[in-house]
């Protein structure tokens, strides 16, 4: 006899179910019903769809029909253990679709943590990392979108952002993810438009307080990894120095981590020269905020009072009051240069809040 392949080879035992039906009216007993629910397993597992495996139990049906069986009470045993049988079936069948889509999602997230903390070899994780679409030959950037609430990969906003990256630039060497609430895109370090556009899309589709940052493309098996924390820093950046912007790079701010880099040396300069803003009446925070200001709008004392909601002439006193106490006059381009590194120093120690 020959033997079946395809839908057909998991059939067994479904000849006999009718036969049964036909002749004594027996439905189909556990024993039965469990082999079409294993056979339904096996089906999913080995790649069938569930349509062609119906489609042979209903051909089969067809070709099995017992002879002079026409009564309709013949016709209604005879298809109502095909009902149970192809349901058991079904029901195999879905239970181990679900089983592999929870495994294929557990395999998805343990891959995205370790390639976002560079954990695993990386001839393994470069192995793993083509299943799930990536070359890791090739640089990667990193970017990172956080917003007032939590995401996780089944969120609608994640979903959407997805969507529509894919729509644009297909899934080939782009990875949506999400890690820790936010929304993560892995993509090709000479493709900048795709980290331009997932920036703009997750934007448009986070709430308000949403912000973006971006890392800088980086190669070798842990370039992921270190694009992503670079994203991170810049983030944690952005809310330490009151960044307005949505997205950031971290290409543009990388004298931020260069002066936070030796803090001992950074702390030293704040407090030599900032330290005596707190002999001021109210302390250094209202005098610092108008260093803050007065930097931010390039040195324009008019814009830096409106800013501020003071007159000219009360941020002229301000300014006048801070050269008198720290020596360094702001309006010096020689000294402007220490005293707004100073600042910058303070945001990022969060001095004076933390002396």
């Amino acid at each position: 006899m020959e033997a079946r392949t395809g839908p057909e080879a998991y059939l067994d035992g479904y000849e006999k179910i009718l036969t049964d039906a036909a002749g004594t009216g027996r439905r189909p007993d556990r024993t039965q019903v469990g082999v079409r629910r294993a056979s339904g397993e096996q089906a999913a597992e080995a790649g069938l769809s569930l349509r062609s495996c119906v489609a042979a139990h209903l051909a089969a049906t067809r070709r099995h029909w017992p002879a002079g069986r026409t009564s309709p009470a013949d016709v209604d045993r005879v298809l109502g253990a095909a009902e149970l049988a192809i349901d058991a079936f079904a029901e195999g069948y879905e239970r181990a679709q679900r089983l592999a889509a929870r495994q294929e999602e557990a395999d998805r997230r343990e891959f995205v943590d370790d390639l976002l903390h560079g954990r695993s070899h990386l001839g393994r994780l470069a192995e793993r990392a083509e299943r799930f679409g990536l070359l890791l030959s090739h640089a990667y950037a990193v970017a990172v979108a956080e917003g007032a609430e939590p995401y996780d990969d089944f969120h609608p906003v994640t979903r959407r952002v997805g969507a529509s990256l894919v729509g644009r630039f297909g899934s080939r060497n782009i990875l949506i993810t999400t890690k820790d609430g936010r929304i993560i895109c892995i993509a090709p370090g000479d493709q900048t438009d795709v980290l331009t556009y997932f920036a703009k899309q997750a934007y448009a589709a986070i709430s308000s307080g949403g912000r973006i940052a971006v890392g800088r493309a980086k190669g070798g098996g842990g370039g992921v990894a270190h694009s992503y924390e670079e994203a991170l820093s810049t983030l944690e950046l952005a809310a330490r120095m009151g960044f307005d912007e949505p997205v950031l790079k971290a290409s543009d701010l990388l004298v931020f981590p260069v002066l936070a880099r030796d803090r001992q040396a950074l702390a030293d300069l704040v407090h030599t020269t900032l330290g005596p803003l707190r002999q001021a009446r109210g302390g250094a925070v209202p005098l610092l905020e108008t260093l803050t200001a007065y930097f931010d709008a390039g040195c324009v004392s008019a814009e830096a009072a409106r800013t501020l909601s003071l007159s000219v002439r009360a941020l002229t006193y301000r300014l006048r009051r801070i050269h008198v106490l720290t020596g360094c006059d702001p309006a010096d381009p020689a000294q402007r240069y220490t005293l707004q590194t100073a600042v910058i120093g303070a945001r990022l120690l969060d001095w004076p809040a933390r002396s």
